[in-house]
């Protein structure tokens, strides 16, 4: 499988079996370009079709796994229609995407965990986050529905009570926190982190294929049954952008303050 196509993911083999997807850059925080958006929504397609490609590890290079969508991309899908169609589109093939590629994932998570990226990251089969990780769904901060991916896997994973609650306030969870309340698979010391998704994903990739990709398949259709739950909590999230909320919510974060968001209005 040729993966040179791919300009911000470095998607690389790494040993016999086992593919790596790496965000951004060391030193910098990773955060979803338009093109990074697009990529990760791709990618996963492109590993199903590997047939050298048994496990893949998703992790994010320098200071942290991702750092959310950029701003500017924000500000183009609250005022162009087409963008927002094809940001949706791309939103919608990474949850599917993930969920139907047949390959086992195995994201390794440290720093801040926020976007596109924590998609891929709480939607991966095995997912490791670093104690010390920061791992946040900011959507309502942003002045948006918890779209993406929350409706269709926060309640399975930790219950409905703590996915209202983080996902309603936008509190962040270390990834010790996580653990202990079923968001991730597992947790360990951030100067583990890679060794420990490297071992799980060696011993996945050596065991027996056909029967871990049908187990996967079976009880990913837990997600697949919650589709319609995630189609709406997108198109919510979608129609947002075209609100005032959002607005305020941008410009808070680029004043670096409080938002203020205006009275909502009567439905």
């Amino acid at each position: 499988m040729d993966y040179s196509k791919y300009q911000d993911l470095k998607v690389r083999p790494v040993e016999p079996g086992i593919v790596e997807v790496v965000m951004g850059e060391e030193g910098k925080l990773s955060v979803a370009t338009e093109r990074q958006h697009a990529e990760l929504a791709e990618v996963w397609l492109d590993i199903d079709r590997d047939p050298d490609a048994r496990v893949a590890i998703l992790r994010g290079a320098g200071k942290g796994f991702s750092a959310g969508g950029d701003l500017a991309m924000v500000e183009k899908i609250t005022v162009d229609f087409a963008a927002r169609a094809r940001v949706w589109r791309e939103a919608r093939d990474l949850v599917y995407n993930i969920i139907n590629c047949s390959k086992v994932v195995v994201s390794a998570m440290h720093g801040p965990a926020v976007g596109a990226g924590l998609v891929a990251g709480l939607l991966s089969d095995v997912s490791i986050a670093a104690k010390n990780a920061r791992i946040i769904d900011g959507h309502t901060r942003l002045g948006v529905a918890a779209g993406d991916h929350a409706a269709i896997v926060w309640p399975l994973l930790c219950g409905m009570a703590k996915a209202k609650y983080y996902l309603l306030t936008c509190d962040q969870l270390s990834g010790e926190e996580a653990e202990r309340i079923g968001l991730v698979s597992l947790t360990c010391e951030e100067s583990e982190l890679q060794a420990k998704a490297l071992d799980v994903a060696r011993r996945l990739a050596a065991g027996a294929q056909t029967a871990i990709r049908w187990t996967k398949y079976s009880l990913n259709n837990w997600l697949r049954m919650a589709g319609p739950t995630f189609d709406t909590s997108l198109a919510l999230e979608f129609m947002g952008f075209t609100g005032p909320e959002v607005k305020e919510g941008v410009a808070s974060h680029r004043e670096k303050r409080a938002p203020k968001f205006p009275p909502p209005p009567q439905f």
